[in-house]
């Protein structure tokens, strides 16, 4: 079942959340920070958080950001964060968040829904190149400020 963060389940998702930017490398997880973070998806319009439930476990999320592409001149549907416990994974629940992304991009009017993995996120890959979507051939570049 996937459902929409709100305040009273976000405390649900901030574990997950957490493994999530540690399988990142993240060095100083900040739950607070988290919490506050995140807690702007809850009923607001810079995007929406989802929690994936599992016979009732909260197995994974997913964060859609609003973007926008200059290139096509149109608000787009960014899937910045997605994330399934070690343990389910390889049994289609990243998948069904995808394709709750996809439906929900639809619904907001969004032209298409884009996002970005690690080059060595190996099994994300092995999902996402099952879509049906197409592969970018554009570089990704950050430069702390």
């Amino acid at each position: 079942m996937i459902e929409e963060v709100t305040h009273e389940n976000i405390n649900e998702v901030l574990p997950l959340i957490r493994k999530y930017q540690e399988f990142y490398g993240v060095a100083d997880v900040d739950d607070e920070k988290n919490k506050m973070f995140f807690s702007q998806f809850i009923e607001s319009d810079n995007g929406v958080l989802h929690l994936y439930r599992y016979k009732g476990k909260a197995i994974g999320f997913s964060t859609i950001y609003n973007g926008f592409s200059s290139t096509r001149a149109e608000t787009v549907a960014v899937l910045n964060d997605l994330y399934i416990s070690s343990s389910y994974r390889g049994k289609g629940h990243g998948k069904e968040l995808i394709d709750h992304a996809i439906k929900i991009a639809k619904l907001r009017g969004y032209s298409r829904l884009q996002w970005l993995t690690a080059q060595d996120n190996e099994s994300a890959q092995k999902l996402y190149n099952t879509l049906g979507a197409n592969k970018s051939s554009w570089f990704f570049y950050a430069k702390a400020t």
